[in-house]
């Protein structure tokens, strides 16, 4: 079993209990805490605030100690934390519930920072883009098959079962994680920490495709962590669906992803990467603007619709930047920018949740659509107005930034 196959194995446990807690938590939040929207924005952001308390120092780790290591923490981490939500659902106690969540999303930033780390390392520049499609695929397939089924199953299980699913998925990750080879550790650095993240910083802002993609992705983000909360009132009081649609619109979204994903790698070499970077937040807006058309006699079929458009685009998106991430970046300094970037890309999420909890329980969930749309039209306007339009290939890309 090649590297790529063991990291690939590690991600769909990994992936597998992420997306049971991205999907599970304000659905929890609603139907058995019987929280109002502003709770459920709460805990959605404890779940991503992960990314912006752990990405910095986890990329100074990736830069510095062995990455089979941190694989395996991150596995252990992850199920120490869907341990406790289990464990807090039982109590019924919101504040423990929220403070596992976030245990468990530190694990899955310490994963990925570490899987994009791991693959420039395992595979050649040409090779990238596949690489990375791969790796995403497990997470592509879970955004799908989770949430349809616990949007099966969300009224007829307790809720402690789903999270206890989610441990069994961090228990394959840590077996496979235990897998991978031991890899060179870079030379320690000198400067201090906050020089080292300054440095990743600087990086990052003075780079002409770095600093859009993490602009682009920043606000993508933002829309998104806002549709998440969103969404449950909105299906309540507008669309009048039932609650299990919920999960089968993020489960059509997980479909789309894995299409996504799995042509991403397959056209690399056959589209320019501009076209993917234009066209990932370009159809966001597309499908945002979708979700402001449905009413109480609109079919179910246009969300899951709206949502399959929404994971298409970005998931390709996804790929082509994290394979220009990798060829523009200097490997000694990979970790911390990956870090910087995902502090950005991420770390807005708990912005965005408070926000969509607060417009769409002061003003009305319509208002909280009115404000995806429009930040969704910010990221694609970011992407339009930069040199990501410039990125004809991934292999010019390697040779300008090697000369």
């Amino acid at each position: 079993m090649s590297i790529v196959q063991r990291l690939t194995g590690a991600a769909y446990g990994t992936h597998f209990a992420d997306q049971i807690a991205l999907v599970s938590v304000p659905l929890v939040a609603a139907l058995v805490f019987g929280a109002s929207p502003e709770t459920i924005g709460l805990l959605v952001a404890c779940q991503s605030m992960a990314h912006l308390l752990g990405s910095i120092p986890f990329g100074i780790l990736v830069d510095q100690r062995q990455l089979r290591t941190l694989a395996i923490a991150s596995a252990l981490t992850s199920l120490a934390g869907f341990s406790g939500a289990a464990f807090s659902i039982v109590l019924g106690s919101v504040p423990f519930f929220g403070v596992t969540i976030t245990l468990a999303g530190f694990g899955t930033v310490l994963f990925g920072l570490t899987a994009l780390s791991i693959l420039p390392r395992a595979v050649g520049p040409t090779s990238l883009a596949r690489a990375n499609a791969a790796i995403e695929i497990p997470r592509a397939l879970c955004s799908f098959a989770v949430p349809l089924i616990i949007g099966l199953l969300v009224s007829d299980i307790p809720g402690w079962v789903i999270f206890g699913a989610a441990c069994v998925g961090s228990l394959f990750a840590f077996g496979l994680s235990t897998a991978l080879p031991a890899f060179e550790v870079m030379p320690k650095q000198q400067a201090s920490v906050f020089l080292r993240i300054l440095e990743g910083g600087r990086y990052v802002i003075r780079h002409k495709l770095l600093l859009p993609i993490s602009v682009c992705a920043v606000f993508w983000n933002l829309a998104f962590a806002a549709l998440l909360v969103t969404l449950v009132p909105v299906i309540q009081s507008i669309y009048h669906f039932a609650p299990g649609s919920f999960g089968f619109a993020l489960s059509a979204f997980g479909l789309a992803a894995v299409f996504g994903s799995w042509l991403s790698g397959r056209l690399a070499h056959l589209i320019a990467p501009s076209v993917i970077l234009l066209f990932g937040p370009g159809s966001s807006v597309i499908a945002a603007f979708g979700l402001t058309l449905i009413g109480p006699d609109t079919h179910e079929a246009w969300l899951y619709a709206c949502f399959f458009l929404l994971g298409f685009g970005p998931s390709m998106w996804l790929i082509a930047q994290n394979s220009v991430r990798q060829l523009v970046t200097p490997p000694e300094t990979l970790g911390r920018v990956n870090a910087v970037i995902q502090t950005a890309i991420y770390g807005v999420r708990p912005l965005g949740a408070l926000v969509g909890g607060l417009i769409a329980g002061g003003l009305g969930p319509e208002a909280g659509l009115i404000f995806v749309l429009c930040t969704y039209g910010l990221s694609f306007l970011v992407s339009v107005f930069s040199g990501l339009r410039s990125v004809r290939s991934y292999g010019s890309l390697a040779q300008a930034e090697a000369a």
